[in-house]
């Protein structure tokens, strides 16, 4: 009998709780000031432990219990609405946040520190402000978000005056970077001196290093995802700042208040006009225009266009120019089918040039990669537990790798066209977010991808299938001669790839301010950048994969540690990591890259791997703010025979990538003063980069040539790289019946004049006519001035 009575009750309390209506509560989360949406706004019930984050285009939605309770929405930088409600009903409510400072020079570090972050099974993210960036000190004044994304941990560059960034090991070209969700191929103006990226325009910038989401895939060691603003649909308001070397303006303002905006911003470098003052011809500029517009229909559909166009110019005495940009273009749709699915329709163009005249020879040479991209994205928020996204995504791509074309009668050049070659590149995704209970939550999906290299005008054959050949004699390896061509229409499939790549990320939660969390993440790489120095080159060429190069293959593992302290004062983040890489490329000696129609005769197929430990301190309150990040890793690549008689690169052994590098350590500092004074600081030390340096010399007719050793690659480093960077930011005090705000930043990069080594050369001295080392050094001290407004 007594069974029967607990029976009866555990009958009735079931009957109770499946019969607790469920209501969803969904909206989107404003700007107060600009109507800006806000990405990663906190939506959080405190009375459930139960709460959201806003998505990309700062929807939020979530599903609990009918009732009355107290919800807090949170943003860092902005003032928490608190408020009760009572949930009786499906509900759409918006929020529109206030700044809890309007002044110029405010300072937000966004970072993992409220609970629902310690929760998120998202590890391995990064993630800065416009406003950060804008503080931290860098070269000629300029505000770049690369510069800035290095003094985080597991992130490198090769060197001053080097393009590209580097992650946990990985190339250059490993990381996909996106710009309002297109494809941006090189992300540096003038060599690397600059970032593309105007920091006017940028609202949100994440930088994923592991546990990569499924719906990003391509690349195989980060993502970079950069989002513009849409413009404010409120007040039409101008933003700038002048330079030394360059300047940039950003106008933006409503097309019908409330519901529709525009942005345009443009920036320019002009140290090449003062040039012919001291008798120089030479010019060295770049410049970009960003632009993009929004109408907002009603609740459930909005509709956006953004563009971006940029180049560089750099030539000397109009003998040699050469020119290079980026041009993107993505028409965009947000459509609500319900309270519960948000959907995100995505046409983009993107496309990469590469111009080169050489005038005292009498040609150009024009090359570039294209592509076109349709995506569609879902999110589907089914309950408080369990999130889904899914999505597909078609990429058609054309890479011309280069055209010779004469532009004087009397050159005598011929011209020449490498083959075209095309290919496409289709993949679907499928990932849930689910709250397992109030301490275990896990991520867990698949991306599938498929690629398919296109038919050209012709590929080459060789003997056995191989386009390089072991030459027994001369102990080396050499580039074989094609047997003959295939002919191909552009519809035929000469290869086809297919890739699963599983995805799964867990976070326990020890306690309200402490978890760990661990990761797997597989990805494929199709596309490879053919370049053989450590920093990737506008003259560098995308190849896709084929008949003679696999596709990359990534498994990386992550582990980690955080914790926030003091109420999120402070926070830890501690991750190892392991990363196996399959057919990363590899080079023979001597291999030629420029203009080659034959690049599969210089290429190996081999094996990378990269491991390490990343530490990130941050102070996120107080006058006081900034944060400590030390990375400890090595890089390596192998690049094994073919069979028993070939010895591999390297004798077949383990060598360090370009981008090793065993220590990494910065610290960023900024401290407010007052109102008027804001003071910045940066410190980076690295362990230098991996290179050769000569093993003997020999004489030919007197001169002393030096000796390399073949066998042994980046055995040696170069001199450690370490500076440290001040800039001191006055806002004069305000009129407050003005709308003109101003603010002055003055720098001072690489403060103590540390003569950082890019390079070393050997050569013979004229006098003691025995080889020496040069080394080539890019900036000394850099003092800078620049002038921001707003108005």
């Amino acid at each position: 009998m007594h069974f029967k009575k607990i029976c009866l009750l555990f009958f009735l309390c079931s009957i109770t709780f499946l019969g607790q209506e469920k209501i969803t509560i969904s909206g989107t989360v404003y700007d107060n000031s600009n109507n800006e949406t806000l990405i990663g706004v906190s939506v959080y019930f405190p009375d459930l432990n139960a709460g959201t984050t806003t998505n990309e285009y700062g929807f939020y939605s979530i599903t609990i219990p009918e009732g009355k309770y107290k919800i807090q929405v949170s943003y860092l930088g902005y003032t928490t609405i608190q408020e009760t409600i009572s949930l009786s009903e499906k509900t759409t409510k918006n929020f529109k946040l206030i700044e809890e400072t309007e002044s110029l020079d405010e300072i937000v570090i966004e970072s993992n520190i409220e609970k629902l972050n310690i929760r998120t099974p998202q590890m391995s993210v990064n993630k800065l402000t416009a406003a950060t960036i804008k503080q931290i000190p860098v070269v000629l004044g300029e505000a770049d978000i690369i510069k800035s994304l290095i003094l985080l941990p597991g992130v490198t560059s090769a060197g001053e005056g080097a393009s590209g960034f580097n992650v946990r090991g990985g190339a250059a070209d490993q990381n996909l970077i996106l710009l309002d969700e297109a494809i941006v191929f090189n992300s540096s103006h003038l060599f690397g001196f600059f970032s593309v990226f105007n920091p006017d325009v940028i609202k949100d910038i994440q930088l994923y290093k592991g546990g990569i989401p499924a719906k990003y895939g391509g690349r195989l060691s980060s993502v970079l995802d950069i989002y513009q603003k849409e413009g404010n649909s409120k007040n039409f308001n101008i933003t700038g700042g002048i330079g030394l070397v360059s300047s940039r303006l950003l106008i933006e303002g409503p097309l019908e208040k409330e519901k529709s905006s525009f942005l345009v911003g443009g920036r320019a470098s002009y140290a090449h006009l003062f040039l012919p003052l001291f008798d120089n011809d030479n010019k060295a500029y770049f410049y970009d225009l960003n632009s993009k517009v929004n109408y907002r229909f009603n609740n459930k559909n909005n509709v956006f266009l953004s563009t971006y166009f940029g180049k560089d110019v750099f030539g000397i005495n109009d003998s040699f120019v050469n020119s290079y940009g980026n041009t993107v273009v993505n028409l965009r749709w947000n459509h609500l089918f319900s309270d519960k699915l948000f959907s995100n329709l995505s046409l983009i163009y993107s496309d990469y040039f590469y111009g080169l005249i050489l005038d005292f020879v009498g040609f150009e040479w024009n090359s570039g990669i294209t592509n076109f991209n349709l995506k569609y994205d879902f999110k589907h928020y089914l309950n408080k537990k369990l999130k889904l996204s899914y999505g597909v995504n078609n990429i058609y791509i054309k890479f011309n790798p280069g055209e010779i074309i004469p532009n004087r009668d009397d050159s005598g050049i011929v011209p020449e066209k490498l083959i075209d070659k095309y290919a496409n590149e289709f993949a679907a995704y499928l990932e849930a977010e689910h709250k397992i209970s109030d301490k275990l939550t896990f991520q867990y999906g698949v991306r599938f991808s498929n690629f398919l290299r296109l038919g050209q005008d012709a590929l080459n054959t060789y003997q056995n299938n191989q386009a390089v050949i072991y030459n027994n004699e001369f102990k080396k390896y050499e580039s074989a001669t094609p047997t003959g061509t295939e002919n191909f229409k552009r519809s035929d499939v000469i290869s086809s790839f297919s890739n699963f790549e599983p995805r799964f990320s867990m976070s326990y939660t020890l306690d309200d301010n402490t978890s760990i969390k661990a990761s797997y993440n597989r990805m494929a790489q199709y596309l490879h950048l053919l370049s053989n120095t450590a920093s990737p080159t506008p003259l560098d060429v995308w190849t896709p994969s084929g008949k003679y190069v696999q596709p990359q293959l990534l498994d990386q593992f992550a582990v980690g540690y955080f914790k926030s302290i003091k109420d999120g004062n402070y926070s830890l983040e501690t991750e190892a990591f392991y990363k196996d890489i399959k057919n990363r490329i590899d080079y023979i000696n001597g291999a030629n890259l420029i203009a080659n129609n034959e690049i599969e005769t210089v290429i190996l197929n081999g094996k990378a791997r990269a491991y390490g430990l990343e530490v990130l301190f941050k102070k996120n309150e107080g006058k006081l703010k900034g944060w400590l990040a030390y990375t400890l890793s090595r890089s390596e690549q192998l690049t094994a025979g073919r069979n028993a008689n070939e010895p591999g690169i390297n004798q077949g052994n383990w060598y360090s990538t370009p981008y090793d590098k065993t220590h990494d350590f910065s610290i960023n500092a900024s401290y407010k003063l007052n109102e008027k004074w804001t003071f910045n600081s940066n410190f980076v030390f690295q362990t230098g980069q991996p290179t050769n340096y000569p093993v003997g010399q020999y004489e030919v007719q007197g001169l002393n040539l030096p000796i390399y050793n073949d066998n042994r690659r980046n055995e040696d480093r170069l001199p450690a790289y370490h500076r440290l960077d001040i800039s001191a930011t006055l806002t004069p005090k305000k009129n407050k019946n003005r709308k003109w705000q101003g603010e002055w930043v003055f720098g001072i990069y690489n403060l103590y004049g540390r003569q950082n080594a890019a390079s070393l050369a050997f050569r013979q001295n004229d006098e003691t006519m025995r080889n020496e080392a040069l080394q080539t050094s890019i900036f000394g001290i850099v003092p800078s001035i620049t002038y921001n407004f707003k108005f």
